[in-house]
């Protein structure tokens, strides 16, 4: 029966109607580009961390599985994180894959979770792939959370988890401590406080973890410096670790990751720097954006910086042109009604950044 189908049939009956719907996450080839379209650190590490890194890894038996021992991985997380003694820690192949975890161990089929909206794209992702209903709770007109429109969903959904971005991506905001509180203390389910970028900010809910029962803290190697190890990790209550630990799969860190990250924490100063340094280039960038004219520049408290065009600029030729001059950064333009004629710039190189405000000048100035 089999062998008498056509390819294209036999997927349309074997494969989700949902997944046939969507399209993979497009990611865009970038040889040969200044990339400032991802986040990640635009710095490589020096070669004393790399010495030491390719000396560890000399010792490793590939030939092995990883050991499911991670209890020096954790003490070393903690201690150079600051995670209080009490909590817990479950590592992921990147926080896409403990966003998984946390969905498939908590929803049901038509579950709810909910999160602000514009936010991370893969909270929406991650809900649709496990067949819970993702709710989304539009921000306000200038791209702050809509506190009393997020409240009232929360009550009229009864979300078992709610996705709280801090700092929001791709709007750079940072919800007020207030306003996040309320959310947790009316929360029916988990809140789930996503801190990618941390880093480049000095907000973060991780010293106040062991008070709130129902939040755990999502982290993430990426933006320090090592998206290319592809780690995260979910700090919370042990009772809430082990619970989601079950589902997760084995050997999901592989014994390279896991060295890698050890030997660089041996030299965690240098990622500091590293962040320390993006901040400052932040600034600066910041400063500049807002003296060009026809730009609004928001506010933002990670490694990059959401900027809208006004109607005599259209921010899809800017982002072309911006690609001609090898210049990648990322168009939000289509993806969310708020994020109308926007581009999201991620922070660079003191030079990087130079470069790509003269050519953005440059562009407008043709118009």
């Amino acid at each position: 029966m089999i062998a008498n189908k056509k390819l294209s049939n036999l997927i349309n009956d074997t494969i989700r109607e949902d997944i046939l719907r969507t399209d993979a996450y497009p990611i865009s080839s970038s040889d040969n580009y200044i990339k400032l379209d991802a986040m990640e650190s635009p710095y490589v590490l020096p070669e004393e961390i790399l010495d030491h890194v390719i000396n560890n890894l000399r010792k490793i038996h590939l030939n092995r599985y990883p050991s499911t021992d991670k209890s020096k991985l954790t003490r070393i997380i903690k201690e150079k994180f600051n995670i209080p003694c009490n909590s817990d820690l479950l590592f992921g192949n990147g926080s896409d894959e403990l966003i998984h975890l946390i969905i498939q161990s908590c929803c049901k089929p038509g579950d709810a979770v909910l999160s602000p909206s514009p936010s991370f794209v893969f909270f929406e992702m991650a809900s649709q792939f496990n067949h819970a209903k993702f709710i989304k709770v539009d921000l306000t007109d200038d791209l702050q959370l809509d506190i009393c429109k997020m409240i009232e969903s929360i009550k009229y959904n009864l979300p078992k988890i709610i996705f709280l971005a801090m700092p929001n991506n791709p709007t750079g905001g940072l919800w007020n401590d207030s306003d996040v509180q309320s959310i947790i203390d009316i929360a029916p389910g988990l809140v789930i406080i996503d801190e990618a970028y941390y880093a480049f900010n000095k907000k973060s809910w991780m010293n106040r973890l062991h008070e709130l029962q129902n939040v755990l803290i999502l982290r993430t190697f990426s933006k320090i410096g090592l998206a290319g190890i592809r780690f995260g990790y979910l700090a919370g209550n042990p009772e809430w670790i082990k619970q989601i630990n079950k589902i997760r799969p084995p050997y999901n860190i592989n014994v390279l990751t896991e060295s890698v990250i050890l030997s660089v924490l041996d030299k965690k100063y240098i990622l500091d720097e590293h962040s320390n340094q993006i901040l400052s280039n932040r600034i600066k960038l910041s400063e500049s954006l807002r003296e060009i004219d026809h730009i609004k520049s928001y506010e933002s408290y990670g490694n990059f910086i959401l900027v809208r065009f006004d109607n005599s600029i259209i921010a899809k030729n800017v982002f072309n042109e911006l690609k001609s001059n090898n210049i990648l950064v990322k168009d939000m333009s289509n993806s969310h009604s708020l994020l109308s004629n926007c581009l999201r710039l991620s922070v660079g190189t003191d030079s990087e950044n130079r470069l790509l405000i003269k050519t953005i000048l440059k562009i407008i100035h043709k118009k």
